[in-house]
């Protein structure tokens, strides 16, 4: 499947591996059932906005955890951050939910924070631009296109939101 991130990858020759999978709106753990690798190596993005100026910021956490709101608004020095809605994530980005990916948002002045466990793996699996396509790249070039940070944003699945006040984890 060739498409406007696998185009961006050739033309920076960057070494990538693109995966076909169904074009249906899939969790990071069904990618990992079904490409046969191990969860923590396929990394889901999540919009994040931001307290001040309402500016939105792409987050990458693996399939077995979830996005922790309080360390993401440490790790950029503000005091708030806030999960928009699915469709609220489709306008900021232009892009399906299950299908956003840092790689096709290459600069369109999103920031990117990539959780800390990603430097554990020499490659991980992200988001193609689109449902129905996945990439395995290098995480170093990874955080090199995207210009990201990587820093501690996550806490595993099972592991409770201390701020969820009764609300479901993200």
């Amino acid at each position: 499947m060739i498409n406007n991130v696998t185009r961006m990858l050739d033309s920076r020759l960057i070494a990538y591996t693109a995966f076909e999978i169904p074009e249906e709106k899939l969790s990071a753990l069904e990618v990992a059932t079904l490409l046969n690798i191990r969860p923590e190596l396929v990394f889901k993005t999540m919009v994040v906005t931001r307290d001040r100026r309402r500016r939105a910021l792409l987050v990458l956490v693996s399939a077995v955890s979830t996005v922790d709101l309080k360390k993401v608004a440490i790790a950029i020095g503000e005091k708030k951050v806030q999960l928009p809605t699915e469709r609220e994530a489709e306008e900021i980005t232009g892009m399906q939910a299950g299908g956003i990916s840092p790689l096709a948002l290459v600069n369109r002045g999103f920031g990117a924070l990539i959780d800390i466990s990603a430097q554990e793996h020499h490659e991980i699996h992200v988001s193609g631009g689109q449902r129905g396509l996945n990439i395995k790249l290098r995480v170093a070039d990874l955080a090199g296109l995207t210009n990201a940070r990587f820093a501690q944003i996550s806490r595993p699945l099972a592991e409770p939101d201390p701020d969820a006040r009764g609300r479901p984890t993200p």
